[in-house]
């Protein structure tokens, strides 16, 4: 077996980790790891990110229940992005209540169209979160 040293400083200590569906092969999230999130989703099973926006780590699916159970990280040739194939628990992974977060097309116009149907509504996941947000911005 080879041994490969992730490269976690090329960006900062941050690598992307493309997420894909397991099953379907449908790209559903792309998400970063830095070394502490990429051990505990090893230990745990399930996807376990670092998020930018919050600083700390977040495990996918602690408010919603839509984890992302592991079936595979595969590493790049440059060592500095994972592919993670994935179990999507639940019906979505967007936040916008979509499948998977590339639910939009980018036009040649540089439009959007949207190609997908929700498949929940994120007001129902989220509502708790968004409340709290805004309370924090009052």
């Amino acid at each position: 077996m080879e041994s490969v040293n992730i490269d976690f400083a090329k960006a900062g200590g941050l690598i992307p980790a493309i997420i894909q569906d397991d099953r379907s092969g449908d790209v559903l999230m792309l998400g970063f790891m830095n070394s502490v999130s990429l051990a505990e989703t090893q230990r745990s099973g399930e996807v376990v990110f670092f998020s930018r926006s919050r600083n700390k780590l977040w495990k996918k699916g602690e408010s919603s229940g839509h984890v992302l159970k592991v079936r595979e990280i595969r590493v790049d040739c440059d060592a500095d992005a994972l592919l993670v194939r994935v179990e999507a628990i639940g019906p979505g992974v967007c936040h916008e209540g979509y499948r998977s977060c590339f639910f939009r097309k980018l036009e040649s116009d540089g439009g959007t169209k949207i190609m997908e149907e929700r498949t929940f509504a994120p007001e129902t996941v989220y509502g708790h979160e968004n409340r709290e947000k805004q309370e924090k911005k009052s």
